[in-house]
């Protein structure tokens, strides 16, 4: 079933798919009245709807069902340093994917440009485009924060669980494993940019509570290191379900 996104404030009687959303259904897909489609409202709301006016610019729906999903008891934010461009759109497409609660870039002392102030809608639209690739409800969370490590550690500061992903050269305290990244509550977890954290950063990080975490004597990517984090957190989730569904069918 094809997959639409409708803001939350625009999910309301009449329900109406317009600009970008009404494109795609009556112009790419050539979709028609009485068809069935899924729509998806990023703060963890979907529902099916029938196809019942398609109009020059919008399209009007007939609501069938609908199903508020919770926000699950673990969630990871995914903390990455501000780097190249190049593997932006792919980070956010996995972040949804594998169900992250937030992605925040930072400015690291070895970020190659500045992040922006403001988010740019394309990320918006990314992610977006990813939750409906994979009918994820919910949308991560999208934040910058240009105050380097300092403003990083601040923005942490109520998150329940800290991890810090480290290189070889710095002393790290765990490995990295599925059972720190799926505790309840919410935890952070921090990957440097290309070229990784300086010394005075993992201090920092340290200081504040952060756990070091290595994954290993290989130099990755920082994208790879991203998710790997991202991918460990889903798969101990993942399996938290299904044995929790395995052990509900035994009763």
């Amino acid at each position: 079933m094809h997959a639409f996104y409708l803001p939350p404030d625009a999910w309301r009687v009449p329900f109406i798919l317009k600009g970008t959303e009404a494109h795609h259904l009556s112009r790419v897909l050539r979709m028609t009245q009485g068809e069935t489609i899924l729509l998806l409202d990023g703060a963890g709301r979907q529902g099916e709807f029938r196809i019942t006016e398609i109009q020059r610019q919008q399209v009007l729906l007939e609501q069938l069902s609908e199903q508020k999903h919770l926000r699950p008891a673990s969630r990871i934010i995914l903390a990455a340093g501000w780097g190249k461009a190049a593997r932006r759109g792919w980070i956010l497409e996995k972040a949804v994917e594998l169900e992250a609660s937030g992605l925040w870039f930072w400015q690291a002392e070895r970020s190659q440009f500045s992040v922006p102030e403001d988010i740019p809608q394309q990320w918006q639209a990314q992610l977006i485009a990813g939750a409906k690739q994979c009918h994820n409800p919910w949308l991560p969370e999208l934040r910058t924060i240009s105050g380097g490590v300092t403003e990083l550690v601040q923005a942490a500061g109520k998150v329940d669980h800290k991890q810090v992903l480290v290189e070889s050269g710095h002393q790290a305290q765990a490995f990295l494993a599925e059972e720190l990244l799926s505790l309840p509550g919410e935890t952070v977890c921090v990957v440097g940019p290309e070229g990784g954290l300086s010394a005075r950063e993992v201090t920092l990080l340290r200081d504040a509570g952060f756990t070091a975490l290595t994954l290993g004597s290989r130099i990755l990517r920082w994208e790879s290191a991203a998710l790997m984090a991202l991918g460990l957190h889903w798969w101990g989730r993942q399996r938290e379900v299904f044995f929790c569904g395995k052990k509900a069918s035994l009763h």
